[in-house]
Order: C-alpha cells, then structure tokens, then sequence
C-alpha cells in the first residue's frame, strides 16, 4: 500500500443470512416509496433536510470531485417565485411544445401546468450540477462524468428522505435555467432536478399507472 492509500475502515462482512434479511427489509422499505403530488404544509425540521443532504454527499463521483450543489427551500417567498415561474414553462410546456407522445404518456397522471405543490411542500430542494470544481472548495477543474454523478447522489439523497419518513417528488420543468437566477448560483453550475419534500397530505392520492413495476426478470439479465 503506498502512501496515497489509508487502510479502509468502518466495514464489517455480515454473514449471508444477515445480508438477505437487510436487503429484503431494505427492498421492502423502498418498494413502499411514492411519487406524490399533494402534501402537507406541517413544518419539517431543518435538521432532517441537512441530514438526509449530508446522505446524498456521499454518492461515488468522477475523481471524486462531488459536482454537485444542494439549494434547500423554505421561504415562502423564494418558493412563490419558483412556482411562479415553473408554471410559466410548463404552459408552454402543455401548450403546443411538447410532443403529442409526450403527452399521451402523461395522460395517466392527470398532471397539467398548475404546481401548487411548489408552495404547500415545506421545502424544495433544488440540485444543481457543476461543469467545473475539485474535490476542494474553490478549485477550478474540469468535473467529470457530472450527470452520472449527480443522479447517484440525487437517488441516494431521495432514499434517505424516504428513510426519514417524507414524501418526494422529482420536478423537472423544462427548462429550468429559472432556478440558476433565484437561487443565486453561478452560471458553472446547472439546474439537475427539483425535489419536492415534505408530508403527504391525509388525503393524498397515487396514480394507479404509478403502482406498475417491472418485474425482476425484465429489468434483469444474469449471464
């Protein structure tokens, strides 16, 4: 081992009747986990949101340089200008620029270019990816395998959410060059996803489209 190494620690091998029970309770845990589009306005405490943050910053990335940046969300000012124009590029969006397809595969959500959901959630969480940085603060390299990276940190940030209790939602209006301008990031950096979070409401609705999940051997190939 030469000195760019340190010996890996924190690791334990559990024996194989432990490590089907922890994915199978872990399976079950996520297979519960839904898209939701109705929440609640009862307050989440901050500590969670960094918490389940400080989760996502630990997703595998390009030389590790972690290009990412997490914007959390609670003004009710801030989410009104966000919901304000979101629901600008989504009239767009249903009105003549997406494609008929598109639309048809929406169809079975019942979603239109109204986002309430922006306001009533207690937070948003806005990801956005970084063209350039290090694995310092301040460096000024080039990032690599960025959109990879930071989908692995936005599922593992979803994951803990999910852990946590909170219902979430992946927004993604497109474009979404609006959250660059109102959440004061720099134009290295570009708009990824914008999680919804916070309680369902008591009456929240799924999509029954939504409960439909491929099997094991469709999504699977062992060879």
């Amino acid at each position: 081992m030469n000195d760019k190494y340190v010996p890996l620690t924190g690791y334990q091998r559990q024996s194989e009747d432990e490590m089907r029970h922890n994915v199978e309770t872990f399976r079950e845990e996520m297979s519960r986990r839904r898209s939701i589009r109705m929440f609640s306005s009862d307050p989440v405490p901050r500590d969670i949101i960094e918490n389940a943050i400080r989760v996502a910053g630990t997703a595998p990335s390009g030389a590790n340089h972690q290009p990412w940046h997490f914007v959390a969300i609670s003004s009710l000012d801030v989410k009104r200008k966000i919901r304000e124009a979101a629901e600008k590029e989504e009239q767009e969006f249903y009105g003549g620029r997406a494609s008929e397809e598109w639309l048809d595969a929406l169809l079975p959500f019942g979603t239109d270019e109204h986002k309430p959901f922006l306001e009533t959630a207690p937070w948003l969480i806005a990801v956005f990816a970084q063209r350039r940085g290090g694995v310092q603060v301040g460096d000024d390299k080039k990032n690599y395998y960025v959109t990879e990276s930071v989908g692995l940190a936005t599922g593992m940030l979803i994951a803990a959410l999910h852990k946590a209790g909170l219902g979430t939602l992946t927004h993604t209006p497109a474009p979404m060059g609006f959250l660059t301008e109102i959440c004061g990031r720099p134009k290295n950096e570009k708009p990824f996803v914008l999680l919804v979070v916070g309680y369902p409401n008591k009456d929240c609705p799924v999509p029954i489209h939504a409960l439909i999940k491929k099997e094991l051997s469709e999504i699977t190939t062992f060879i």
